[in-house]
């Protein structure tokens, strides 16, 4: 059966918008999600009948505020399956988590000639953080290379992997081409060798059912905006031994159970890590957004999912002078692709005209754009449930139409 999406986008206030003298069609969905009703709902709440600091007093809207706010942090346990709910961190997204593992785990842990390895598919977020552990510890970086479609080599993977590797920081979908990777096997093969295993799953957590013990990562990062949540909070999950071994990474107050001028203890998990006032509106809305979602049957808006990047990348195959970038054996969310001697942007503006909102540039991944030849970047149209296939034809029409234009 059929979802009904057309029900669905009414809980979705942004969608009903008029842009540019059209209806908005929004396919911009791999930068951030819209919200439904029911997380502006919580926002709103917090903010309107609980506003209080959590964990820190002892009158009624601060115990009322504490135990939404720790209720969120169980619903985002159980939603990614973490063994319990002091493993699941809260952060201001993933950018903020991997630097964390970054610093509170790279910095202390690794060492000169220890090997972390990432692929070229990454976002700068899973690039650049071990790039400064890397200049500081003296350990390398290797890079798992593409296959032509776009995929991992994982033969190649297969020989990076050595005695050496002491770190995989892998992202679970790739937020520029939409490529699923295939993390569990990356995990198994690292454990092989005593590796330390981080998924980068800000782009998975809004279409895949994500579980961490199945993937028997160490280490699982995500952004709350971009599965239907606020913007601002996100989380880390982490394996209970190692999240123990690890300093704090940022100090101040909540993150201690005792300080004098002479010492400091610090608290348990997981206030060990969330130093100062957390974001206590985002964490609840976010656990309003994964309410939302887990009442959803995601397998069927899964399917509907892929059956319109079916229709967009059928669209766009044939279009002359249009060239989709990748093609994978699994992709979820998103399709990147380019026009013959048409720079991107100037294609994205004149779609944002008829109302259609897409990304264009280097989507934070100028390493894989590299690789690709592609300096200029491409087009990313990235779906959420909600999209339609009436959409989709617009999508398809206006690039059409700009076609005729250049």
């Amino acid at each position: 059966m059929a979802p009904d999406i057309l029900t669905l986008r009414r809980d979705f206030p942004t969608l009903a918008q008029i842009v540019n003298g059209h209806p908005l069609v929004y396919l911009d969905n791999a930068a951030t999600t819209q919200k439904p009703q029911a997380v502006l709902d919580a926002l709103n709440h917090y903010y309107r009948d609980t506003n209080a600091n959590v964990h820190r007093a002892s009158h009624a809207l601060s115990g009322q505020a504490t135990r939404a706010f720790e209720q969120a942090r169980i619903k985002l346990q159980r939603f990614i399956n973490a063994p319990a709910p002091e493993q699941l961190i809260w952060t201001r997204g993933t950018t903020e988590a991997i630097n964390l593992v970054a610093y509170s785990f790279g910095m202390h842990r690794l060492k000169a000639g220890d090997e972390i390895l990432i692929s070229t598919l990454e976002h700068h977020a899973n690039i650049v953080p071990w790039q400064q552990v890397a200049a500081t510890t003296g350990a390398v970086i290797r890079v798992i290379p593409l296959m032509s479609t776009g995929d991992l080599d994982m033969k190649a993977a297969a020989q990076l992997i050595n005695s050496r590797t002491r770190l995989l920081a892998i992202g679970q979908v790739s937020n520029a081409l939409g490529v699923v990777n295939p993390v569990k096997q990356l995990i198994a093969m690292a454990r092989s060798v005593g590796a330390v295993t981080l998924v980068d799953g800000a782009q998975a957590m809004g279409h895949l059912s994500v579980d961490v013990q199945e993937l028997d990562c160490d280490f699982y990062a995500f952004s709350g905006h971009k599965m239907y949540g606020p913007t601002g909070i996100g989380g880390l999950y982490g394996r209970r031994e190692l999240l123990e071994q690890m300093p704090p990474w940022q100090t101040g107050g909540e993150m201690v159970s005792h300080v004098s001028f002479e010492q400091t203890r610090f608290n348990r998990l997981p206030f060990k890590f969330e130093a100062g006032t957390p974001n206590i509106a985002g964490a609840i809305a976010l656990g309003a957004a994964v309410d939302y979602l887990s009442g959803l049957n995601r397998t069927l808006l899964a399917q509907h999912e892929h059956r319109l990047l079916d229709a967009l990348v059928t669209g766009l195959e044939a279009m002359p002078g249009v060239r989709i970038i990748g093609r994978p054996d699994e992709r979820v969310g998103a399709v990147s692709f380019v026009m013959d001697e048409v720079h991107p942007q100037d294609l994205a503006t004149l779609l944002d005209m008829q109302g259609i909102a897409l990304r264009t540039g280097h989507h934070c991944a100028m390493p894989l754009m590299q690789a690709l030849g592609l300096e200029q970047g491409t087009i990313r149209a990235s779906v959420a449930f909600y999209n339609t296939q009436e959409e989709i034809a617009a999508l398809l029409a206006g690039i059409h139409k700009a076609r005729e234009f250049f």
